[in-house]
């Protein structure tokens, strides 16, 4: 098997920001999502609010955990330090990472089977403890790498692609976030990167557990029971040497609307999503006010979008262990095993 990959030279007529670098430097490998998924949109406008940013790319270390999601860091910013985690278990192991080397930019990419679902309890534990850290939930509802089950964020009533009922209540990720005392709380649509673009650059500014959730319409669901061109139905009927799978191409979903308006966007399947765009007099420093605003929309069936919550001062999980200001990963054994006179006083100390 060969994959594609991209050309290494550029052409010298490429803007460069002011670290040096163009925008194809922030890209990565080609992906191998679905034609027209909107998780491919998320990582083109993490591309961009990386490069606008003037961010080093050496400088930021990207977290995900399991599913199409979780795939997504490889398709962006190539050049920097990356793991992929099991699944629900990317939290902890950025929590671990960040405590060990505070002066890298943290990114954490997840979706909603991995942080709603089995991660639950690491996404909720990650967020009160404010680790300074960009969490992003590139949220579709359903399992993508097994066959499009409900995940736990899909709404209670939606149908799935056979006809079948949601009949549990939904986790909202972004109540959760504002609850457990994230500092910085966003929600977007991966079709409007004019609004996600400098959502994500704040997230990437802003210094404590900053939450971005993005809706992301899921493209390869759409071959339902008794459809004569439906995967099941031409492998029943079919005597072939091998099998192989192909997801028709998809037009990516795409949508322009301005604060304060609500928009209706229809989704691949024929069902409509109704975004709301924050106004400009909202206001995102209160915290509760952002709670009761979000549940009065969704009762009236929309997804507010934009910056939910901000709160300019804060502290992270350094700052509350009183941690030194050199990186962990770099003290050496003088430094970390001190002596017994001072064991003996951190002891007493203790007592």
């Amino acid at each position: 098997m060969t994959y594609m990959t991209k050309p290494s030279l550029h052409h010298p007529s490429l803007i460069r920001n002011k670290v040096g670098f163009t925008r194809r430097d922030y890209e990565g490998r080609i992906s191998t999502l679905c034609a027209g998924c909107g998780h491919d949109a998320i990582s083109a406008a993490i591309v961009q609010a990386c490069w606008e940013l003037d961010i080093e790319p050496h400088r930021v270390a990207k977290f995900s955990g399991i599913g199409c999601s979780s795939k997504t860091p490889d398709y962006f910013l190539g050049a920097s330090h990356g793991f992929n985690t099991v699944h629900g278990r990317m939290p902890s192991v950025l929590t671990g990472a960040n405590l060990a080397n505070r002066h890298l930019l943290y990114l954490g990419v997840s979706g909603d089977g991995d942080s709603a679902s089995i991660g639950l309890g690491q996404f909720a534990n990650i967020m009160r403890r404010s680790v300074n850290m960009t969490y992003i939930v590139e949220n579709n509802g359903v399992y993508g790498l097994t066959k499009g089950q409900f995940s736990a964020t899909a709404d209670k009533g939606s149908k799935s692609k056979k006809g079948v009922i949601n009949h549990d209540s939904p986790v909202d990720l972004v109540g959760i976030a504002l609850q457990l005392g994230a500092t910085y709380v966003g929600r977007s649509f991966s079709g409007d990167k004019e609004q996600l673009v400098p959502l994500l650059k704040g997230a990437l500014l802003h210094h404590g557990a900053a939450f971005v959730d993005v809706i992301s319409p899921c493209v390869a669901f759409n071959n339902h029971g008794g459809s004569t061109k439906s995967y099941d139905y031409v492998r029943q009927h079919n005597e072939a040497v091998n099998k192989i799978d192909f997801v028709p191409h998809m037009e990516e979903i795409t949508t322009k609307y301005k604060p304060g308006e609500v928009v209706e966007v229809e989704q691949h399947d024929g069902t409509f999503l109704r975004l709301r765009k924050l106004d400009d007099s909202y206001d995102p420093s209160d915290r509760y006010a952002a709670l009761s605003y979000i549940n009065k929309h969704q009762e009236q069936g929309e997804v507010v979008t934009g910056l939910l919550y901000l709160d300019p001062i804060t502290t992270d999980l350094h700052g509350a262990l009183n941690t030194c200001q050199e990186s962990l990963s770099s003290l050496d054994q003088p430094v970390l095993c001190p002596g017994n006179d001072i064991l003996s006083k951190i002891n007493a100390s203790l007592r």
